[in-house]
Order: C-alpha cells, then sequence, then structure tokens
C-alpha cells in the first residue's frame, strides 16, 4: 500500500501519526498472515521437537539482524521482536499440531 505522504511530506504531526497507524496496520495484517503459514506448517511436522525447530530459530533470527543491518535499524531490537514473536507463534504451532494428532 502506497504512502498517503511521504516523511518529508508530512506537515503535522497528526499526518505523521496517521502514516504511522497506516503501517502498523499493515504489519499487524502480515502477521496475521505470518499466522496462517505456521498453522499450515504444523501439517509438515512429525513431532514436537520438529515444531521448536531450534536450528531454524537460530538462523531466522541470524537472518532476521542482517536484514535488519541492511535497513539501518538496530539488529538487537529486532531480534527481540522476533524472539518473542516466533516464540508465541511456535507454542501456537504446538497447539495446533498436537490438535492434528488427535484427529
Amino acid at each position: 500500500m502506497k504512502p498517503d505522504k511521504l516523511p518529508d511530506e508530512c506537515a503535522s504531526l497528526q499526518e505523521v501519526r496517521a502514516e504511522i497507524d497506516r503501517i502498523d496496520r499493515l504489519i499487524v495484517a502480515l502477521v496475521g498472515q505470518r499466522a496462517a503459514y505456521v498453522k499450515a506448517a504444523a501439517r509438515f511436522k512429525e513431532s514436537e521437537h520438529a515444531v521448536s525447530a531450534p536450528e531454524r530459530f537460530a538462523a531466522m533470527l541470524q537472518a532476521r539482524r542482517q536484514w535488519a543491518e541492511s535497513e539501518g535499524l538496530n539488529p538487537d531490537v529486532v531480534e527481540s521482536i522476533y524472539r518473542e514473536l516466533v516464540r508465541y507463534f511456535i507454542a501456537e504451532e504446538k497447539e495446533h499440531w498436537r490438535k492434528g494428532q488427535l484427529d
């Protein structure tokens, strides 16, 4: 979605906040899409350990750190955000996986 105004085109704090809110809405929608893929991944995993995938988790965090650096962001902050987000998704995926085992 294209911004209404670029950051340097904003003439007021209200315009800046409107753009931040627009971006945050997109971020939340994308997190929702990510959640659907996380649940889909549970179908392909044979154990709870595979759901946790600690090696994948570590590699994913490293990639997000690199992406953060390439965007001029603090990699520690981005890692912290993803660490929390993915921990939540792992718990959700485990629950989804367990329910699939009962069917």
